[in-house]
């Protein structure tokens, strides 16, 4: 009885892949006229610069903390506001939910403005009306960020079987006892999610926007690095990053539990 031969193996694309990212490479370098010989002429001034960040002073660490619990708290807030902007915007954005292609093209348009918008030029803005502090970077990270909440859970919402909107709608339902009774319960687990992510999200900005003066530990690593005191510099960094990595890792695990499988394990 004769044997029908196995199909030919096929022949490795590694090739053709580590051709077309050596290609891209060179041309991203010759696009941004990037030039290794400079890189290499300053290895030794890199080193030397970031080597004055090698004796980190946690001197005033208690006061390190408090600047800390300020940046998580203007994250906090900001968090607060884009929810409350999604929960008012969403079901606007959502085709299943809104009434009139005017009220969801004005919700769309205006939930991609606020996300076009920079975090960190809202935060100047608010920072020349209202002062320095943490409100100017809630206000623009709420704002920003309510953007794309809003964004997300409208799409969400999108996404639920229709014959739930019919179902209600056939018992003479209005447009915001659809939202509220099934759009939202729909996309409960969902939205819990995406306002866990937006808050890690904010406290990596919150620390940022503190370089513009929105207050926090950006704003006293901003003062330290403007009178290269790299040291106090150093350990500011150093709690920013401990920070930011449990807030990760909290973050993450909560996610986790808010799947279905998570929930189940």
């Amino acid at each position: 009885m004769s044997r029908t031969p196995l199909p030919a193996r096929p022949r490795g694309l590694f090739p053709v892949w580590l051709t077309g990212i050596l290609a891209l490479a060179w041309l991203a370098a010759y696009d941004l006229e990037l030039s290794p010989e400079t890189l290499l002429y300053g290895i030794d001034d890199m080193a030397e610069y970031f080597g004055r960040y090698a004796a980190p002073d946690f001197r005033e660490l208690p006061r390190y903390l408090v600047l800390v619990g300020q940046t998580l708290a203007t994250a906090f807030w900001g968090t607060v506001i884009a929810l409350v902007v999604a929960l008012v915007v969403a079901p606007f954005a959502a085709r299943p939910v809104t009434s009139g292609r005017i009220g969801h093209r004005v919700a769309r348009e205006g939930l991609n403005v606020i996300r076009a918008v920079p975090d960190m030029l809202l935060a100047l803005v608010f920072v020349a009306a209202l002062g320095l502090g943490p409100l100017p970077g809630a206000l623009a990270l709420g704002l920003h960020t309510g953007g794309f909440m809003g964004k997300f859970c409208a799409e969400s919402m999108e996404r639920v079987d229709p014959g739930l909107y019919e179902a209600l709608a056939a018992t003479g339902a209005t447009r915001a006892q659809t939202a509220m009774y099934v759009a939202w319960p729909s996309i409960v687990r969902e939205l819990a999610g995406y306002t866990l992510f937006i808050f890690d999200r904010n406290v990596r900005m919150a620390s940022v926007l503190g370089l513009v003066g929105a207050g926090g530990i950006g704003f006293a690593l901003h003062d330290t690095l403007r009178l290269f005191d790299y040291p106090r510099s150093a350990a500011l960094i150093i709690v920013l990053v401990v920070t930011i990595a449990i807030i990760d890792m909290v973050s993450s695990w909560l996610r986790a539990r808010l799947t279905p499988e998570g929930s189940r394990s």
